[in-house]
């Protein structure tokens, strides 16, 4: 029993690793297809080990949820503006399986997906640490190493950097931003803060690795993260006012220079040399909305190059939200991108049409998979797609399913207690 209760919480730590790793990770930005077929073994094993302990009612919710799913993203591609590759499609049918599979297999204990979640995050985060240290150490021994739509640089493949466009000089010294294990800072970012909130408000094992994390997000150097760290400290001093008077003014001490770093970032996003990156981002969130009002019901298609060639359609004349812009004080100095949109949200309305869109908006709000405290982590989960093309990746699309596999749920438990 003992050698079982290993293997089993081996494997779920294996799982949501993989989860975690296939939305962001550089083991499947370099190797996705491998991944995803190992991922897919992993799952069915796995799946083999609980399959006598799966209800019904969670068997049959999740068969109707990848019913419905591949349903619409089919209507999606037969009814798409411009021809769609088949391709591109069954890579999101092989999103909506593992995510189904995955959540089912985590169906009757979601305590253990909580735990499992909890582990190989903290991992995640002692690695970011080790990560961001050891880019003194070895920055003359880096090796490049690059696919068809990345390229980056690492040590043994155990440490990866950006060095060309990641660092930053701090009194005369080179830092590059640390991406851990992901393909950037603002990836790393979304689940150092994820960690932090779980280790914040879910499990409070220790306060020191709460501060170990903050110091990880913080090296990331990505405004998003920084910004989502300094609301989530916020409302910890707030609930942590009364029990520990010393931690929090210690707490609140280490909050201001990560306050005074949040502006300078946000400073130079508007006015220095990182202004391209907050025209990216502003350019992600108007230009698909654009593209939504001109297909509003079953969007352009889910096909990224058909997307990011229709988009040239769309981009802003130099007259176009003028006034916008003069509120925020900046001038556009971006006419078009030829990379997809950051904005995740954005692309979904742009790419599936409104009715898809907010359906599956509806269902990531009501996902089931974490309560308490659930309009911070919405919060963090919402600005996150927002700012990285996240939504449609497995570990974030599996909030997606637990909103559908939940409201299914309670349709067959209904059906079965009244039979």
């Amino acid at each position: 029993m003992r050698i079982y209760t290993l293997k089993q919480k081996f494997l779920d730590n294996l799982v949501v690793f993989m989860l975690i790793m296939s939305s962001g990770g550089l083991l499947f930005v370099f190797n996705r297809n491998i991944s995803y077929i190992i991922f897919s073994i992993i799952l069915g094993l796995s799946f083999l080990l609980i399959r006598k302990n799966v209800f019904k009612t969670n068997f049959y919710s999740s068969i109707i949820t990848t019913l419905i799913l591949f349903g619409l993203f089919i209507i999606n591609y037969l009814f798409a503006e411009n021809e769609q590759e088949l391709n591109k499609y069954y890579y999101y049918f092989m999103i909506i399986s593992i995510s189904v599979f995955s959540l089912l297999y985590f169906a009757n204990n979601k305590n253990q997906l909580l735990l499992s979640l909890y582990r190989v995050l903290q991992m995640i985060v002692a690695h970011s640490l080790f990560n961001f240290i050891m880019f003194f150490f070895i920055k003359d021994n880096l090796a490049v190493i690059s696919s068809t739509y990345h390229e980056c640089e690492t040590f043994l493949n155990l440490f990866f950097y950006t060095t060309e466009r990641g660092i930053l000089t701090f009194l005369n010294i080179d830092i590059c931003r640390n991406q851990g294990l992901f393909w950037e800072p603002g990836v790393l970012q979304v689940f150092l803060n994820i960690y932090f909130f779980l280790e914040a408000f879910i499990f409070k094992k220790s306060k020191f690795i709460l501060v170990l994390a903050s110091i990880a997000i913080v090296t990331t150097y990505s405004t998003t993260g920084i910004g989502l760290l300094i609301i989530q400290s916020l409302v910890y001093i707030q609930q942590e006012l009364k029990k520990s008077k010393w931690f929090i003014l210690l707490f609140i001490l280490l909050t201001i220079p990560i306050i005074m770093l949040f502006n300078l970032n946000v400073e130079e996003k508007f006015q220095g040399e990182k202004e391209f990156s907050f025209q990216k981002r502003f350019f992600d969130l108007t230009q698909p909305l654009f593209i939504a009002a001109e297909y509003p019901l079953t969007g352009i298609g889910l096909d990224i190059d058909q997307f990011q060639a229709m988009r040239e359609e769309f981009y802003f004349s130099s007259d176009n939200l003028k006034v916008l812009r003069q509120k925020i004080g900046v001038a556009s100095k971006m006419n078009g991108t030829d990379k997809g949109s950051s904005n995740s949200i954005m692309f979904l309305f742009a790419s599936m049409g409104f009715p898809t869109a907010i359906l599956f908006l509806y269902m990531f709000f009501h996902q089931q998979i974490i309560n308490d405290n659930k309009w911070l982590l919405m919060i963090i989960m919402v600005i996150s797609v927002m700012s990285e093309p996240l939504l449609l990746r497995p570990f974030f699309f599996i909030f997606i399913v637990s909103g559908f596999t939940h409201f299914f749920h309670r349709i067959t438990s209904h059906k079965q207690q009244l039979s």
